[in-house]
């Protein structure tokens, strides 16, 4: 069991406390540490979980061995320096980093440091993205040509932080939000991105914004790409990849569907899974294993997702195609 501190309890540190309630889960919260020590009071005392307003609290705390980082994404390389030197292994939500700088300097303090990072990018988990990977892997579409995608929710109207409006925490539209999860997905699929060129439509800021960001991307070994997110629709997710021999397309969490030329295809279905949870234990079985047992998501791949992510930034505030410089 990895006895773990969670750092951030808004909406989505619920989310992540609430994933590994109960005896099964392979890592346990044993601290909070929150700006909000009202909100956390409850939860803390009927699950006997230690709170504080410090992060220090928890990098010197001798029973936490690892962090988890559901804080604004501007501190989180800061943070996960700060914990690797605290020799404690990191669970960073996405987005890792804001800029690939920060992203490279957070990785290298997790190296020589010796300790496990992994990035909380949960849809890598869905039933129906682990089919369109072994599809691709396994030669059914034959040469990988180009890849579409789209995530887009609701999010922004139902669970809303003044930080999560600011441009300089939640750039691009639904990048942060919802795009970070196709960008990962693709760089996964066809790896390091070359140029990219976005733009964003603006229908209304603020609060409840409105805003429809759309991505061409070209990358390294030729493949194309490109990708939109909508703030708010109701929730769609589809990421779709094309080759010469067919197709796999993902729809939502449990649903994939093959094409192969000819005619041929086939549709699978999949139970749902608490991919939330997934993650964690993904992220306690590498401490566990002393990474051999690796978190599903590389540091290579952690880097080239946040180069491509920063390009598309500076693609939409420049209204031009932009070199992904990494």
């Amino acid at each position: 069991m990895v006895n773990a501190a969670l750092i951030g309890f808004g909406w989505w540190g619920k989310n992540l406390a609430k994933a590994i309630e109960g005896n099964n889960s392979l890592i346990q919260f044993s601290r909070i540490v929150s700006k909000d020590l009202e909100d956390a009071a409850s939860y803390c005392k009927i699950n006997n979980i230690e709170l504080s307003d410090e992060y220090q609290d928890a990098l010197a705390d001798p029973k936490v061995s690892a962090i988890v980082l559901a804080t604004p994404h501007s501190l989180h390389a800061e943070q996960i320096i700060a914990a690797a030197k605290s020799g404690k292994h990191v669970f960073c939500e996405k987005p890792l980093a804001l800029t690939y700088q920060d992203a490279v300097a957070a990785i290298k303090a997790c190296e020589e440091n010796n300790v496990i990072l992994a990035v909380g990018q949960n849809k890598r988990f869905w039933p129906s993205m682990a089919k369109l990977r072994e599809v691709v892997a396994n030669g059914t579409l034959g040469m990988l040509m180009h890849i579409e995608g789209h995530y887009s929710n609701e999010h922004s109207t139902k669970f809303f932080s003044d930080w999560r409006d600011k441009p300089s925490e939640s750039p691009a539209g639904g990048l942060t939000g919802t795009g970070i999860h196709i960008v990962d997905a693709m760089v996964n699929l066809a790896g390091k991105a070359n140029q990219v060129s976005a733009h964003i439509a603006s229908f209304r800021s603020g609060k409840d914004p409105r805003d429809a960001t759309s991505v061409n991307v070209q990358f390294d070994n030729g493949v194309s790409a490109y990708f939109a997110m909508v703030r708010a629709t109701p929730i769609f997710w589809r990421t779709h990849a094309f080759g010469d021999a067919g197709s796999v397309e993902a729809i939502g969490e449990t649903e994939c569907i093959v094409r192969k030329n000819g005619g041929l295809v086939e549709r699978f279905t999949f139970e749902p899974i608490d991919s939330v949870r997934a993650e964690l234990d993904a992220f306690a079985t590498a401490i566990a294993s002393q990474g051999k047992t690796p978190y599903p998501i590389s540091t290579t791949e952690m880097s080239q997702t946040i180069g491509l992510f920063e390009a598309i930034v500076k693609s939409v505030n420049t209204q031009s195609t932009v070199k992904v410089m990494i």
